[in-house]
């Protein structure tokens, strides 16, 4: 195994050699205290006394996430000001526990309210795939932090997507929890509702070493990748497989033919009678919106000038969200939850494309009309998880072409056991 002083001083040449782009990734990048933290792990190692999976590894933050001393500005320039956090975020102080080199914290959208990776304030990193495209968003310096060799595994926050669909986008694993597996506390709120936080990593086992730590399991049974005969997969027909670019269906198709020829059940569902009561939903309002002004008012922002219009025009969109109405999404939300647990039995998983398109290009995205049309492509699937409070992954389907995530919708509180067969479809499609 590689020193942990030998992978840190690995990763910071990684940001520093990638310029501006490595600079764009991370919005502070902790060197003298990921150092001692690197020494620390090194006599651990040495002595025999390591802390968990996670410890010696290189680990970024969201930047919406506080970490003691630095101010949680959630990727806007209205928040700058803000007094620095006094203490860690709990999934922070959890993965500092383990042992986890804390390298930084990165890049993300304004007030994580986004799915592209577009921040007007600080700039976007490339798709580390292909520079002329959106590496997706929110969490889009997470994604890159990993793949570009920045960070071992990257914490992100998902209230819509924003982990999974730059994991999609980008060509990583991305894993989104059962809401309240992991707090929340100490993290910006777009959604008191629907926020979950959960890691992006290249491996489905990374992401499992990560989750156990996040949600504080002890003495958890060592994760493994669940046998082809432990599962079935349930392919969502209906809407969700709508609108999808050809190269999106025929990865897909790949890797369903992939996992039948390696004898996992596969059969023909659709997710078309739950999603007639998150249409209820949409009809009256969208949680983030809403709920974001709150969390926006509790730190004593009055006004919506300075945040990015794009951003604004979302929000105020749900301004006129009545208390009734609001009350009513709620109880929308309920019933989606329960047609959910209904329809699937047992080691049942839903399988759907993570989203419908691969990561636009960023000039198709710079005017208003293409932003909101691809903003809303890419969010389509995956808020569905989060409206339906499921655990849910996105694995990258491997390709010649630009990536495509596969997306796996689990039972609610089942996130070891989805995990566990992701791993196993990861096996295969690798």
């Amino acid at each position: 195994m590689t020193r942990p002083t030998d992978r840190l001083e690995a990763a910071l040449a990684s940001i520093e050699a990638r310029g501006s782009q490595g600079r764009l990734a991370f919005t502070e990048v902790f060197t003298e205290s990921a150092k001692r933290e690197a020494f620390a792990a090194d006599r651990r190692v040495a002595s025999g006394m390591t802390k968990s999976a996670l410890d010696g590894r290189i680990v970024s933050v969201k930047a919406l996430f506080d970490v003691a001393g630095t101010v949680t500005h959630a990727g806007s320039a209205r928040l700058r000001k803000l007094a620095p956090a006094a203490r860690d975020a709990d999934a922070v102080e959890r993965l500092r526990a383990a042992g986890a080199i804390i390298i930084g914290k990165t890049q993300m959208t304004e007030f994580a309210f986004s799915a592209l990776g577009t921040n007007p304030h600080d700039g976007m990193p490339a798709n580390p795939r292909d520079p002329a495209r959106v590496p997706g968003g929110s969490s889009s310096g997470a994604v890159v932090s990993v793949l570009e060799g920045m960070a071992d595994v990257a914490i992100g926050s998902d209230t819509g997507g924003s982990i999974r669909i730059p994991a999609a986008l980008s060509g990583a694993v991305g894993f989104k929890p059962t809401s309240g597996r992991v707090p929340t506390t100490g993290a910006f709120s777009l959604s008191s509702t629907l926020d979950t936080v959960g890691p992006i990593a290249k491996s489905v086992a990374d992401c499992a070493a990560a989750d156990q730590i996040l949600a504080a399991e002890t003495g958890a049974i060592p994760f493994k990748a669940a046998a082809p005969g432990n599962f079935r997969l349930i392919i969502g027909r209906g809407r969700l497989f709508t609108r999808c670019e050809d190269k999106v269906l025929e990865a897909v198709d790949r890797a369903i033919a992939i996992c039948r020829a390696a004898g996992i059940v596969v059969e023909e569902g659709s997710l078309d009678p739950v999603l007639e009561h998150t249409d209820r939903i949409d009809k009256l309002g969208t949680f983030p919106s809403i709920e974001v002004g709150a969390t926006l008012s509790q730190l004593g922002i009055s006004s919506l000038d300075g945040i990015d219009p794009l951003t604004r025009a979302r929000i105020e969109a749900n301004k006129a969200v009545s208390a009734v109405d609001y009350v009513l999404m709620t109880r929308h939300r309920q019933a989606a939850i329960g047609a959910f647990d209904r329809l699937l039995g047992d080691n049942e998983i839903v399988i759907v494309p993570t989203t419908p398109i691969v990561a636009p290009l960023t000039s198709s995205v710079q005017e208003a009309a293409g932003f909101h049309e691809a903003n809303g492509l890419v969010l389509r699937n995956p808020r569905v998880a989060n409206l339906l409070d499921c655990p849910s992954v996105s694995i990258p389907i491997p390709g010649p072409g630009l990536p495509v995530g596969l997306m796996l919708l689990g039972q609610r509180h089942s996130d070891r056991r989805l995990l566990s067969a992701a791993a196993c479809l990861e096996s295969l499609l690798h």
